[in-house]
């Protein structure tokens, strides 16, 4: 690590702290030569990941957005806030380790489906009848046979 104050290249190690729950470490260095004292940060680089909208915009991934809509889905639903922060810790991870940092509003959106489906039901159906724009009862009534129809197939 060059030395801020006279530019040479060799600095010592005096001290290291882990800060921010362990996503930091704060150094505290000695220059050799000038015998002054400075602190670096190490950090982990992210990259953002990017949601692209069915009109071709782009916005940066808001995990409390996305969390935000699960429990509008869930609301009045049995399912405690940790199963729901998990969800959607679940799917951040899932897009993180993706080899795109970007991903679609429509396979995010399936992505919470699917969860949601396993998580509850009734909360699936609510999530999916704003995902998905029913229209009118008919593409609504579609969904629930869908749902039916799966769940029979898993009693069988």
């Amino acid at each position: 690590m060059k030395c801020p104050f006279c530019g040479y290249e060799d600095t010592k190690v005096v001290d290291s702290r882990a800060q921010d729950d362990n996503s930091v470490i704060r150094r505290r260095r000695l220059c050799e030569k000038c015998g002054k004292r400075f602190t670096t940060y190490e950090r982990i680089d992210t990259v953002p990941l990017v949601v692209v909208k069915r009109d071709g915009t782009r916005e940066m991934f808001e995990k409390s957005k996305l969390l935000n809509g699960i429990v509008k889905a869930c609301n009045k639903r049995n399912i405690s806030m940790e199963q729901m922060e998990n969800l959607v810790d679940d799917i951040e991870n899932s897009i993180m380790a993706s080899v795109s940092k970007e991903v679609n509003s429509d396979s995010l959106g399936n992505m919470v489906m699917d969860r949601l489906k396993e998580l509850d039901e009734v909360a699936y159906v609510r999530f999916a009848s704003v995902y998905r724009q029913f229209k009118d009862i008919n593409t609504f009534m579609e969904e629930l046979n869908k749902l039916i129809n799966e769940k029979k197939k898993k009693e069988n």
